[in-house]
């Protein structure tokens, strides 16, 4: 199964509420920080409601 490397790139300051909850799901933090996730469609959705404060690479 594929991997995929999901980096926080922007600040959630000024994000909506539902997106901080999302991106706190994914295990992010602080900016800067990557997390590992295996890549099925849930993962792929919440990534896809965050898509502009993360950057996503497959492994």
């Amino acid at each position: 199964m594929a991997k995929l490397k999901i980096t926080l790139k922007k600040s959630t300051n000024k994000a909506v509420e539902s997106q901080v909850a999302t991106v706190k799901a994914l295990g992010l933090g602080k900016i800067g920080t990557s997390v590992e996730h295996n890549d099925n469609p849930q993962i792929r959705g919440m990534i896809r409601k965050v898509s502009h404060l993360v950057c996503v690479e497959e492994i």
